[in-house]
Protein backbone atom coordinates (compact mmCIF):
# COMPACT_ATOMS: atom_id res chain seq x y z
CA UNK A 1 0.00 0.00 0.00
CA UNK A 2 2.68 2.47 1.18
CA UNK A 3 4.84 1.40 -1.88
CA UNK A 4 2.20 2.32 -4.23
CA UNK A 5 1.05 5.29 -3.09
CA UNK A 6 4.88 6.47 -3.30
CA UNK A 7 5.20 5.18 -6.86
CA UNK A 8 2.12 6.90 -8.00
CA UNK A 9 2.94 10.50 -6.48
CA UNK A 10 6.18 11.50 -8.94
CA UNK A 11 3.53 10.32 -12.10
CA UNK A 12 0.62 12.11 -10.74
CA UNK A 13 3.09 14.81 -9.99
CA UNK A 14 4.49 14.90 -13.34
CA UNK A 15 0.61 15.56 -14.77
CA UNK A 16 -0.07 18.24 -12.79
CA UNK A 17 3.20 20.10 -13.53
CA UNK A 18 2.47 19.41 -17.42
CA UNK A 19 -1.03 20.41 -17.03
CA UNK A 20 -0.07 24.27 -15.85
CA UNK A 21 2.72 24.45 -18.39
CA UNK A 22 0.07 22.85 -20.73
CA UNK A 23 -2.60 25.46 -19.55
CA UNK A 24 0.06 28.57 -19.30
CA UNK A 25 0.73 27.98 -23.24
CA UNK A 26 -2.89 28.01 -23.69
CA UNK A 27 -3.78 31.22 -22.36
CA UNK A 28 -0.17 32.46 -24.00
CA UNK A 29 -1.99 31.28 -27.07
CA UNK A 30 -5.85 32.33 -26.59
CA UNK A 31 -4.61 35.97 -25.24
CA UNK A 32 -1.47 36.91 -27.72
CA UNK A 33 -1.40 34.94 -31.21
CA UNK A 34 -5.47 33.61 -31.81
CA UNK A 35 -5.92 37.30 -34.13
CA UNK A 36 -3.58 39.17 -32.92
CA UNK A 37 -3.55 40.96 -35.91
CA UNK A 38 -7.69 41.26 -35.54
CA UNK A 39 -8.38 44.79 -36.25
CA UNK A 40 -9.13 46.60 -32.71
CA UNK A 41 -9.49 50.74 -33.03
CA UNK A 42 -9.06 52.92 -30.15
CA UNK A 43 -12.22 54.24 -29.94
CA UNK A 44 -12.17 58.28 -28.91
CA UNK A 45 -13.33 59.42 -25.43
CA UNK A 46 -16.86 59.55 -24.97
CA UNK A 47 -18.87 62.47 -25.86
CA UNK A 48 -20.29 62.48 -21.94
CA UNK A 49 -16.75 62.31 -20.79
CA UNK A 50 -16.67 64.45 -17.88
CA UNK A 51 -13.37 66.55 -18.97
CA UNK A 52 -14.91 67.31 -21.87
CA UNK A 53 -18.89 68.48 -20.56
CA UNK A 54 -16.84 71.87 -19.03
CA UNK A 55 -15.45 72.78 -22.89
CA UNK A 56 -17.29 74.98 -25.59
CA UNK A 57 -19.09 72.99 -28.41
CA UNK A 58 -16.32 73.60 -30.97
CA UNK A 59 -13.67 72.18 -29.75
CA UNK A 60 -15.23 68.90 -27.86
CA UNK A 61 -15.42 67.24 -30.59
CA UNK A 62 -11.92 67.45 -31.53
CA UNK A 63 -10.52 66.55 -28.26
CA UNK A 64 -12.46 63.57 -28.10
CA UNK A 65 -9.16 62.05 -30.46
CA UNK A 66 -6.62 63.63 -28.01
CA UNK A 67 -5.53 60.16 -26.89
CA UNK A 68 -4.45 59.35 -30.24
CA UNK A 69 -2.92 62.68 -31.13
CA UNK A 70 -0.67 62.83 -27.54
CA UNK A 71 0.17 58.93 -29.06
CA UNK A 72 1.27 60.21 -32.48
CA UNK A 73 3.59 62.75 -31.13
CA UNK A 74 5.19 60.36 -28.63
CA UNK A 75 5.58 58.59 -31.43
CA UNK A 76 7.21 61.11 -33.41
CA UNK A 77 9.44 62.71 -30.12
CA UNK A 78 10.71 59.19 -29.50
CA UNK A 79 11.57 58.22 -32.83
CA UNK A 80 13.68 61.85 -33.40
CA UNK A 81 15.28 60.55 -30.32
CA UNK A 82 16.30 57.61 -31.54
CA UNK A 83 17.66 58.36 -35.04
CA UNK A 84 20.06 61.08 -33.11
CA UNK A 85 21.24 58.23 -30.75
CA UNK A 86 21.66 55.81 -34.11
CA UNK A 87 23.19 58.49 -36.32
CA UNK A 88 25.80 59.75 -33.52
CA UNK A 89 26.58 55.46 -33.48
CA UNK A 90 26.52 54.83 -37.25
CA UNK A 91 23.53 52.59 -37.10
CA UNK A 92 20.65 52.35 -39.35
CA UNK A 93 18.61 55.40 -39.15
CA UNK A 94 15.63 54.48 -41.18
CA UNK A 95 15.03 50.94 -39.84
CA UNK A 96 15.51 51.61 -36.42
CA UNK A 97 13.13 54.40 -36.35
CA UNK A 98 10.82 52.25 -38.16
CA UNK A 99 11.16 49.18 -36.02
CA UNK A 100 10.26 52.06 -33.13
CA UNK A 101 7.43 54.40 -34.31
CA UNK A 102 5.48 51.63 -36.62
CA UNK A 103 4.27 49.43 -33.11
CA UNK A 104 2.87 52.78 -31.40
CA UNK A 105 1.19 54.35 -34.26
CA UNK A 106 -0.29 50.59 -34.68
CA UNK A 107 -1.40 49.90 -31.40
CA UNK A 108 -4.22 52.52 -32.30
CA UNK A 109 -5.47 49.77 -34.33
CA UNK A 110 -4.33 46.55 -33.74
CA UNK A 111 -3.07 46.40 -30.42
CA UNK A 112 -1.86 42.67 -29.89
CA UNK A 113 0.31 42.97 -33.49
CA UNK A 114 1.93 45.95 -32.07
CA UNK A 115 3.35 44.34 -29.49
CA UNK A 116 4.49 41.70 -31.18
CA UNK A 117 5.92 43.64 -33.96
CA UNK A 118 7.82 45.77 -30.88
CA UNK A 119 9.21 42.90 -29.92
CA UNK A 120 10.35 41.49 -33.00
CA UNK A 121 11.95 45.04 -34.08
CA UNK A 122 13.74 44.69 -30.59
CA UNK A 123 14.90 41.36 -31.27
CA UNK A 124 16.39 42.01 -34.96
CA UNK A 125 17.97 45.49 -33.81
CA UNK A 126 19.95 43.83 -30.62
CA UNK A 127 20.77 40.85 -32.79
CA UNK A 128 22.16 42.74 -35.67
CA UNK A 129 22.91 46.20 -35.32
CA UNK A 130 25.79 46.70 -33.29
CA UNK A 131 25.08 48.68 -29.84
CA UNK A 132 27.90 48.64 -28.13
CA UNK A 133 27.10 51.78 -25.97
CA UNK A 134 25.69 51.36 -22.85
CA UNK A 135 22.88 50.57 -21.51
CA UNK A 136 22.26 47.65 -24.09
CA UNK A 137 19.85 45.55 -25.44
CA UNK A 138 17.24 48.28 -24.69
CA UNK A 139 18.23 52.24 -26.03
CA UNK A 140 16.39 54.75 -24.29
CA UNK A 141 14.25 55.65 -26.34
CA UNK A 142 13.39 51.66 -27.35
CA UNK A 143 12.80 51.45 -23.42
CA UNK A 144 10.46 54.30 -23.28
CA UNK A 145 8.52 53.54 -26.19
CA UNK A 146 7.92 49.48 -25.37
CA UNK A 147 6.97 50.34 -21.80
CA UNK A 148 3.80 52.84 -23.95
CA UNK A 149 3.20 49.83 -26.01
CA UNK A 150 2.91 47.36 -23.12
CA UNK A 151 0.45 50.15 -21.49
CA UNK A 152 -1.61 51.09 -24.70
CA UNK A 153 -1.79 47.38 -24.88
CA UNK A 154 -3.02 46.37 -21.24
CA UNK A 155 -5.30 49.01 -20.99
CA UNK A 156 -7.36 47.44 -23.35
CA UNK A 157 -7.28 43.59 -22.79
CA UNK A 158 -7.63 41.41 -19.85
CA UNK A 159 -5.19 41.59 -17.03
CA UNK A 160 -3.54 37.99 -18.29
CA UNK A 161 -2.66 39.06 -21.26
CA UNK A 162 -0.43 42.26 -19.62
CA UNK A 163 1.17 39.35 -17.46
CA UNK A 164 2.29 37.32 -20.27
CA UNK A 165 3.15 40.06 -22.03
CA UNK A 166 5.59 41.14 -19.17
CA UNK A 167 7.03 37.76 -19.83
CA UNK A 168 7.66 37.71 -23.25
CA UNK A 169 9.31 40.95 -23.05
CA UNK A 170 11.37 39.65 -19.89
CA UNK A 171 12.19 36.75 -21.27
CA UNK A 172 13.23 38.12 -25.13
CA UNK A 173 15.35 40.71 -23.14
CA UNK A 174 17.17 38.16 -20.99
CA UNK A 175 17.71 35.80 -23.68
CA UNK A 176 19.28 38.47 -25.77
CA UNK A 177 21.49 39.40 -23.24
CA UNK A 178 22.55 35.82 -22.44
CA UNK A 179 23.47 35.44 -25.73
CA UNK A 180 25.63 38.20 -26.52
CA UNK A 181 27.46 38.98 -23.21
CA UNK A 182 29.90 41.04 -24.70
CA UNK A 183 27.14 43.58 -25.27
CA UNK A 184 26.82 46.86 -23.25
CA UNK A 185 25.58 47.42 -19.64
CA UNK A 186 22.77 45.26 -20.12
CA UNK A 187 18.59 46.65 -18.83
CA UNK A 188 16.33 43.35 -19.78
CA UNK A 189 16.51 43.08 -15.82
CA UNK A 190 15.19 47.11 -15.26
CA UNK A 191 13.45 46.53 -18.25
CA UNK A 192 11.81 43.66 -16.51
CA UNK A 193 11.18 45.70 -13.01
CA UNK A 194 10.34 48.91 -14.83
CA UNK A 195 7.47 47.44 -17.08
CA UNK A 196 6.04 44.90 -14.31
CA UNK A 197 5.68 47.97 -11.61
CA UNK A 198 4.07 50.25 -14.53
CA UNK A 199 1.98 47.93 -15.69
CA UNK A 200 1.17 46.53 -11.99
CA UNK A 201 0.27 50.46 -11.42
CA UNK A 202 -2.30 50.71 -14.31
CA UNK A 203 -3.70 47.36 -13.17
CA UNK A 204 -4.42 48.61 -10.22
CA UNK A 205 -6.10 51.91 -11.78
CA UNK A 206 -8.21 50.05 -13.97
CA UNK A 207 -9.60 48.14 -11.17
CA UNK A 208 -10.10 50.74 -8.99
CA UNK A 209 -12.08 51.82 -11.65
CA UNK A 210 -13.92 49.77 -12.67
CA UNK A 211 -14.86 48.70 -8.90
CA UNK A 212 -16.26 52.74 -8.37
CA UNK A 213 -18.45 52.56 -12.07
CA UNK A 214 -19.57 49.19 -10.23
CA UNK A 215 -20.16 50.91 -6.95
CA UNK A 216 -21.70 54.27 -8.76
CA UNK A 217 -23.85 51.96 -10.62
CA UNK A 218 -25.18 49.79 -7.81
CA UNK A 219 -25.89 53.29 -5.93
CA UNK A 220 -27.82 54.13 -8.64
CA UNK A 221 -29.94 50.84 -9.07
CA UNK A 222 -30.72 51.30 -5.36
CA UNK A 223 -31.75 54.22 -5.27
CA UNK A 224 -33.69 53.68 -8.26
CA UNK A 225 -35.14 50.64 -6.56
CA UNK A 226 -35.46 52.67 -2.97
CA UNK A 227 -37.73 55.31 -4.91
CA UNK A 228 -39.89 52.33 -6.73
CA UNK A 229 -40.31 50.94 -3.16
CA UNK A 230 -41.51 54.11 -1.53
CA UNK A 231 -43.88 54.98 -5.07
CA UNK A 232 -45.37 51.72 -4.08
CA UNK A 233 -45.84 52.72 -0.43
CA UNK A 234 -47.26 55.69 -1.21
CA UNK A 235 -49.27 54.07 -3.82
CA UNK A 236 -50.21 51.64 -0.94
CA UNK A 237 -51.29 54.04 1.25
CA UNK A 238 -53.44 55.61 -1.35
CA UNK A 239 -55.47 52.36 -2.10
CA UNK A 240 -55.95 52.08 1.22
CA UNK A 241 -57.51 55.40 1.88
CA UNK A 242 -59.38 55.22 -1.54
CA UNK A 243 -60.93 51.92 0.04
CA UNK A 244 -61.98 53.73 2.73
CA UNK A 245 -63.64 55.92 1.06
CA UNK A 246 -65.51 54.21 -1.56
CA UNK A 247 -66.30 51.99 0.99
CA UNK A 248 -68.15 54.09 3.04
CA UNK A 249 -70.42 55.52 -0.04
CA UNK A 250 -70.94 52.00 -1.41
CA UNK A 251 -71.88 50.70 2.29
CA UNK A 252 -74.54 54.25 2.58
CA UNK A 253 -75.96 53.00 -0.90
CA UNK A 254 -76.52 49.67 0.35
CA UNK A 255 -78.09 50.78 3.20
CA UNK A 256 -80.41 53.42 1.74
CA UNK A 257 -81.72 51.07 -0.98
CA UNK A 258 -82.27 48.70 1.38
CA UNK A 259 -84.67 50.83 3.81
CA UNK A 260 -86.15 53.12 1.02
CA UNK A 261 -89.11 50.52 0.56
CA UNK A 262 -89.85 50.52 3.94
CA UNK A 263 -90.84 54.66 3.75
CA UNK A 264 -93.03 54.19 1.31
CA UNK A 265 -96.66 52.44 1.62
CA UNK A 266 -97.61 50.27 -0.61
CA UNK A 267 -94.58 50.83 -2.84
CA UNK A 268 -94.68 49.41 -6.55
CA UNK A 269 -93.38 45.68 -7.04
CA UNK A 270 -90.90 47.05 -9.93
CA UNK A 271 -89.67 50.07 -7.83
CA UNK A 272 -89.06 47.25 -4.83
CA UNK A 273 -87.66 44.78 -7.18
CA UNK A 274 -84.86 47.95 -8.66
CA UNK A 275 -83.83 48.79 -4.69
CA UNK A 276 -83.21 45.07 -4.09
CA UNK A 277 -81.22 44.87 -7.23
CA UNK A 278 -79.56 48.03 -6.23
CA UNK A 279 -78.65 46.93 -2.60
CA UNK A 280 -77.39 44.06 -4.05
CA UNK A 281 -74.80 45.55 -6.88
CA UNK A 282 -73.67 47.36 -4.03
CA UNK A 283 -73.27 44.80 -1.48
CA UNK A 284 -71.70 42.82 -4.29
CA UNK A 285 -69.02 45.82 -5.35
CA UNK A 286 -68.19 46.29 -2.13
CA UNK A 287 -67.43 42.60 -1.09
CA UNK A 288 -65.00 42.57 -4.41
CA UNK A 289 -63.68 45.87 -3.49
CA UNK A 290 -62.79 44.48 0.21
CA UNK A 291 -61.60 41.40 -1.57
CA UNK A 292 -59.04 42.94 -3.55
CA UNK A 293 -57.66 45.53 -1.31
CA UNK A 294 -58.19 43.71 2.02
CA UNK A 295 -54.51 42.65 2.13
CA UNK A 296 -53.70 46.42 1.77
CA UNK A 297 -55.67 46.64 4.80
CA UNK A 298 -54.04 44.31 7.03
CA UNK A 299 -50.18 45.15 6.32
CA UNK A 300 -50.37 48.80 7.90
CA UNK A 301 -47.36 50.26 8.32
CA UNK A 302 -46.20 50.59 11.87
CA UNK A 303 -46.70 54.24 12.75
CA UNK A 304 -50.18 53.84 11.67
CA UNK A 305 -51.20 50.57 13.78
CA UNK A 306 -53.09 53.09 16.07
CA UNK A 307 -55.62 54.26 13.08
CA UNK A 308 -57.73 51.09 13.71
CA UNK A 309 -59.91 49.54 10.60
CA UNK A 310 -62.61 52.20 10.95
CA UNK A 311 -60.72 55.24 10.94
CA UNK A 312 -62.29 57.99 9.40
CA UNK A 313 -60.14 59.39 6.10
CA UNK A 314 -58.83 63.10 7.12
CA UNK A 315 -60.54 66.51 5.07
CA UNK A 316 -59.86 70.01 4.93
CA UNK A 317 -62.01 70.10 7.86
CA UNK A 318 -59.60 68.80 9.54
CA UNK A 319 -56.66 71.21 8.51
CA UNK A 320 -56.77 73.40 11.46
CA UNK A 321 -56.16 70.42 13.59
CA UNK A 322 -53.46 69.49 11.26
CA UNK A 323 -51.86 73.13 11.42
CA UNK A 324 -52.21 73.62 15.40
CA UNK A 325 -50.05 69.80 15.67
CA UNK A 326 -47.45 71.53 13.72
CA UNK A 327 -47.22 74.66 15.98
CA UNK A 328 -47.13 72.48 18.89
CA UNK A 329 -43.99 70.92 17.14
CA UNK A 330 -42.40 74.25 16.41
CA UNK A 331 -43.34 75.44 13.20
CA UNK A 332 -44.71 78.53 13.10
CA UNK A 333 -47.83 78.25 10.05
CA UNK A 334 -49.97 80.48 9.21
CA UNK A 335 -53.31 79.56 6.44
CA UNK A 336 -54.82 81.45 3.66
CA UNK A 337 -57.83 80.53 2.46
CA UNK A 338 -59.19 82.22 -1.06
CA UNK A 339 -62.39 81.68 -3.28
CA UNK A 340 -65.81 80.20 -3.03
CA UNK A 341 -65.37 77.51 -0.18
CA UNK A 342 -67.04 74.47 -0.79
CA UNK A 343 -67.74 70.47 -0.32
CA UNK A 344 -65.36 69.24 -2.50
CA UNK A 345 -65.07 65.06 -3.43
CA UNK A 346 -63.76 63.22 -0.66
CA UNK A 347 -61.03 61.94 -2.45
CA UNK A 348 -59.71 65.40 -3.35
CA UNK A 349 -60.04 66.70 0.12
CA UNK A 350 -57.83 63.70 1.07
CA UNK A 351 -55.07 64.26 -1.19
CA UNK A 352 -55.32 67.75 -0.36
CA UNK A 353 -54.99 66.68 3.31
CA UNK A 354 -52.18 64.45 2.47
CA UNK A 355 -50.34 67.24 0.82
CA UNK A 356 -50.21 69.71 3.39
CA UNK A 357 -49.52 67.45 5.38
CA UNK A 358 -46.20 65.78 3.97
CA UNK A 359 -45.07 69.82 2.89
CA UNK A 360 -44.91 70.49 6.78
CA UNK A 361 -43.74 67.80 7.83
CA UNK A 362 -40.79 68.09 5.18
CA UNK A 363 -40.84 71.54 6.44
CA UNK A 364 -40.55 70.86 10.11
CA UNK A 365 -37.76 68.11 9.32
CA UNK A 366 -35.81 70.02 6.54
CA UNK A 367 -36.06 73.50 8.69
CA UNK A 368 -35.75 74.09 11.96
CA UNK A 369 -37.12 77.09 13.16
CA UNK A 370 -38.66 78.57 9.66
CA UNK A 371 -42.24 79.60 9.39
CA UNK A 372 -44.42 78.24 6.43
CA UNK A 373 -47.70 79.94 4.81
CA UNK A 374 -50.62 77.74 3.80
CA UNK A 375 -52.57 78.79 0.71
CA UNK A 376 -55.90 77.15 -0.45
CA UNK A 377 -57.24 78.66 -3.14
CA UNK A 378 -61.25 77.75 -4.39
CA UNK A 379 -61.62 78.05 -8.46
CA UNK A 380 -64.68 76.59 -10.12
CA UNK A 381 -62.90 73.75 -11.63
CA UNK A 382 -60.39 72.54 -8.75
CA UNK A 383 -58.34 73.78 -5.91
CA UNK A 384 -55.09 74.85 -5.57
CA UNK A 385 -52.36 74.56 -2.95
CA UNK A 386 -49.45 76.48 -2.22
CA UNK A 387 -47.17 75.58 0.72
CA UNK A 388 -43.94 77.64 1.41
CA UNK A 389 -41.78 77.71 4.34
CA UNK A 390 -38.55 79.76 4.59
CA UNK A 391 -34.94 78.88 5.36
CA UNK A 392 -33.54 76.94 8.14
CA UNK A 393 -32.82 78.90 10.90
CA UNK A 394 -31.50 76.09 13.35
CA UNK A 395 -28.87 73.33 12.44
CA UNK A 396 -29.93 70.47 9.95
CA UNK A 397 -29.56 66.91 10.90
CA UNK A 398 -28.56 64.89 8.02
CA UNK A 399 -30.10 61.88 7.09
CA UNK A 400 -33.48 62.49 8.14
CA UNK A 401 -36.55 60.40 6.45
CA UNK A 402 -36.38 58.88 2.95
CA UNK A 403 -36.14 61.87 0.62
CA UNK A 404 -39.12 60.37 -1.38
CA UNK A 405 -42.27 62.63 0.17
CA UNK A 406 -42.54 64.87 -2.82
CA UNK A 407 -42.52 61.20 -5.23
CA UNK A 408 -45.67 60.84 -2.91
CA UNK A 409 -47.28 63.57 -3.14
CA UNK A 410 -46.53 63.96 -6.95
CA UNK A 411 -48.60 60.51 -7.07
CA UNK A 412 -51.73 62.19 -5.23
CA UNK A 413 -52.01 64.67 -7.30
CA UNK A 414 -51.41 62.62 -10.80
CA UNK A 415 -53.95 60.21 -9.39
CA UNK A 416 -56.65 63.00 -9.83
CA UNK A 417 -55.42 64.54 -13.19
CA UNK A 418 -53.87 67.11 -11.19
CA UNK A 419 -49.93 68.43 -11.35
CA UNK A 420 -47.54 69.35 -8.53
CA UNK A 421 -44.08 71.19 -8.52
CA UNK A 422 -41.61 71.15 -5.46
CA UNK A 423 -38.63 73.34 -5.52
CA UNK A 424 -36.44 75.33 -4.03
CA UNK A 425 -36.82 79.21 -3.31
CA UNK A 426 -34.40 82.21 -3.98
CA UNK A 427 -34.34 82.30 -0.23
CA UNK A 428 -33.75 79.52 0.93
CA UNK A 429 -36.55 77.69 1.87
CA UNK A 430 -39.26 75.34 0.10
CA UNK A 431 -42.40 75.75 -2.01
CA UNK A 432 -44.93 73.10 -3.48
CA UNK A 433 -47.75 73.85 -5.07
CA UNK A 434 -50.29 71.67 -6.76
CA UNK A 435 -53.66 72.03 -8.46
CA UNK A 436 -56.23 69.21 -7.79
CA UNK A 437 -58.72 69.82 -10.87
CA UNK A 438 -62.57 68.79 -9.89
CA UNK A 439 -64.67 67.68 -12.63
CA UNK A 440 -68.52 69.41 -12.94
CA UNK A 441 -69.99 66.23 -12.00
CA UNK A 442 -68.11 65.75 -9.05
CA UNK A 443 -68.89 69.36 -8.50
CA UNK A 444 -72.43 68.92 -8.35
CA UNK A 445 -72.42 65.68 -6.41
CA UNK A 446 -70.24 66.95 -3.14
CA UNK A 447 -72.68 70.19 -3.07
CA UNK A 448 -75.36 67.82 -3.19
CA UNK A 449 -74.47 65.65 -0.49
CA UNK A 450 -75.72 66.09 3.08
Amino acid sequence: MTDTTKTAAPGLQQRTELRIARDALRGLRDDLLTDAFRFRPLPPLPEDHPRLARLPEAVRGPLRWLPHAVLVGLTLLLMSVEVSTIRYDGGSVLVRALFLGLPLVMALFRPIGAFWMSIAGFLLSAVFVDFSWNPWPWTPASFVAHIVLMLVVAARTRPWTAARMWLVTAVAGIGVTLLNPSGGGPNAFVMAVISGAALAVLLCVRGWRETRRQVVEQVAVVEEERSRRTLLEERTTIARELHDVVAHHMSVVAIQAEAAPYRVEDPPEELVAALATIRENAVTALTELRRVLGVVRADLPGDLDDWGPEAPQPTLADLDDLLANVRRAGLEVESVTTGSVRPLPQGVELSAYRIVQEALSNALRYAPGASARVELGHVPVGLGLRIVNGPPKGPVKAGQGAGHGVLGMRERAAMLGGELTAEETGEGGFVVEAFLPVEPVARDAAQDAP
